[in-house]
């Protein structure tokens, strides 16, 4: 059984983790972070644009996230994106910049977001068995048609295995970090 067969396998629970990652970044935890924003766009000129391509964000405060549009017409836009998002926050304008102002998550707000951290990590990980699945059901299928030996059959099987158990693991460790992130005070 050459790793050939599951560098595809491999690659997509990889991507797996990636995008449990990128949606990490999204979920806000009392602390300003600009990832918050990355799923936003703005109406720029009949098209939608993600706001990085429309304004300059920054963090001047460990609370504050600041937006200064490249163009002052564009602050209507990004205020009426901000509210029409689930983010959760109103905006502020002062005519040149906006500043959105997190508050501090209450306990029973910090638990529903360790909650929906966790369900996030578990669609990760069946994901990744779905993953195993299909690879083992390949090897059957190569198996049957002479493909590879039982014995091939059988090692790829254990080397599946253990890419399963390698990115479950990785997962668990998102899960845990992200969650002591949003319950630390």
């Amino acid at each position: 059984m050459s790793s050939a067969n599951l560098k595809p396998y491999e690659d997509k629970m990889k991507k797996s983790c990636d995008a449990l990652a990128a949606e990490y970044n999204t979920i806000r935890a009392g602390r300003a972070n600009p990832h918050v924003l990355d799923k936003i766009t703005v109406e720029y000129y009949g098209s939608p644009c993600p706001m990085q391509q429309v304004a300059n964000i920054s963090v001047p405060e460990p609370r504050i996230i600041q937006i200064q549009p490249w163009e002052r017409s564009l602050i209507k836009a990004i205020e009426k994106a901000i509210l029409t998002s689930d983010l959760g926050i109103t905006p502020t304008n002062d005519g040149k910049v906006i500043r959105l102002i997190f508050p501090e998550l209450t306990e029973e707000r910090r638990k529903v977001l360790v909650k929906d951290i966790k369900k996030k990590g578990e669609g990760a990980k069946v994901a990744i068995r779905n993953l195993r699945r299909d690879a083992n059901d390949a090897f059957k299928k190569m198996n049957k048609s002479g493909e590879m030996t039982e014995d091939e059959q059988k090692d790829g099987e254990t080397k599946v295995q253990k890419l399963t158990d390698k990115y479950i693991a990785e997962i668990d460790k998102m899960v845990e970090a992200k969650s002591k992130e949003i319950m630390t005070v």
